[in-house]
């Protein structure tokens, strides 16, 4: 069972609902794909017959999961800071050491990546993704009916964080995920083995991170 995902705005909720003594209440705990109906009792509230601890402390601008024991902050550190983060459309978005990593503004992180999805016509192609992160031009992909999608990550934290999103998709039936350097991985590859290449990074970002621009000039025909 996927763990439940807290936010500031589901436990703000909660605390409203039980000011006026509501015991039960429809919310999301999948960043927006669904809703569920979650009991709230005076020290824990149940979900799908399982009893969760109250967050003592919930924080603005951050996802939190259960990790069997307690809930943590859907953030890793290792050489960097990588960060899930919510947004006001559902989707999160992500962060490496405080940079941003898709747009969050005016438009879904998701439906961003559906419009520039769309640019290469995935159907039947074999598509190479060259910065994974969340997985959203893959997801796109998927439901293009792309013949199939390679996807390489450099960062194993963002890897890790694909693993709590609900939005990212899963490997296997057509979507391939490899951890490694695009800048790298791309010389191994056979001539003319993708259709298309979506390859979208922001322009500034942390040294040593996933998302840095890398140069395409030196593959051998797509």
């Amino acid at each position: 069972m996927p763990s439940p995902l807290l936010t500031e705005t589901v436990v703000e909720a909660w605390r409203a609902a039980a000011r006026v003594g509501v015991a039960t209440v429809e919310c999301s705990l999948d960043l927006g794909r669904s809703q569920s109906t979650v009991s709230l009792e005076s020290t824990e509230w149940l979900w799908e017959g399982r009893r969760f601890p109250y967050l003592r402390t919930c924080k603005e601008r951050t996802i939190y999961y259960w990790d069997g024991d307690a809930f943590q902050p859907a953030a890793r550190f290792a050489r960097s800071l990588v960060k899930l983060i919510p947004t006001q459309w559902g989707p999160p978005t992500f962060e490496i050491d405080g940079i941003k990593m898709l747009p969050t503004a005016s438009v879904s992180p998701y439906a961003d990546a559906a419009r520039k999805t769309s640019l290469i016509n995935p159907h039947g192609k074999q598509i190479l993704d060259t910065c994974g992160g969340l997985g959203y031009f893959a997801a796109w992909c998927l439901r293009g009916k792309a013949a199939e999608v390679l996807s390489y990550e450099k960062n194993p934290d963002v890897i890790w964080l694909r693993g709590l999103n609900p939005w990212s998709p899963q490997t296997g039936a057509g979507l391939t995920l490899l951890e490694g350097d695009i800048t790298a991985q791309i010389l191994t590859r056979p001539r003319a083995s993708a259709d298309a290449i979506l390859h979208d990074p922001p322009v500034s970002a942390p040294p040593g991170s996933s998302t840095r621009r890398p140069s395409m000039s030196n593959w051998h025909g797509c």
